[in-house]
């Protein structure tokens, strides 16, 4: 009993403020999180071969919710890494499902940001009906907002106001949803590194 609750307590201290994490999809190799209390910073850690096509292989932290809300949080890669397609950003889930419906605020590798999605359970993400490309590359800022079965994607370089990246209507969530971080390597084999600060969730009233 006593080390079960001293397992959950690490993982809840490890996550910051996000209850769960998860390997969707059962990557190949097991990604993880660390929170840093001090500088408020997340080190995600995931493999999996991609975000796309019909099903999805990644790492996950997240909270559940059902009410609207903004996600906010600075994000980077700290080295070259592997892959220019490796990405990171915030996920909006409708489960745990490797092949669920989700859109995703996402920075890959090579600087490429985009709003993607996959609206319906199991449908292959198409390119380039199923997203919105930013223009600009070198992002720092993403911010992510739900609004009923509207999501909406903004970005900002180091230092820039937030920009509008596009919006995207789904029905396939319903009201309870998944809300969080992610990582993918793009590379079954490869785990790759990400580091995210000035992590923000809030309730639109």
């Amino acid at each position: 009993m006593i080390t079960a609750l001293l397992a959950l307590l690490f993982q809840l201290t490890s996550a910051g403020i996000f209850a769960y994490q998860a390997d969707i999809g059962n990557p190949k190799i097991r990604g993880s999180v660390n929170y840093n209390p001090a500088s408020k910073q997340y080190t995600l850690k995931g493999g999996g071969y991609n975000i796309w096509f019909n099903r999805d292989e990644f790492f996950y932290v997240y909270n559940r919710r059902e009410d609207d809300f903004v996600l906010k949080a600075d994000v980077r890669f700290p080295g070259s890494g592997s892959n220019p397609h490796r990405k990171i950003g915030w996920m909006i889930r409708a489960s745990e499902a490797e092949n669920a419906v989700h859109i995703s605020a996402t920075v890959h590798g090579d600087g490429l940001t985009v709003l993607q999605w996959r609206g319906n359970t199991g449908a292959a993400m198409r390119d380039p009906e199923d997203e919105i490309f930013y223009p600009e590359k070198n992002v720092r800022a993403i911010q992510l907002e739900r609004q009923g079965d509207t999501f909406t994607m903004w970005a900002a370089g180091e230092g820039e106001q937030l920009k509008l990246v596009g919006s995207h209507t789904i029905k396939g969530f319903g009201k309870k949803v998944l809300a969080g971080l992610f990582i993918c390597s793009h590379d079954p084999e490869v785990l790759e590194e990400g580091l995210v600060s000035n992590v923000q969730i809030n309730r639109i009233r």
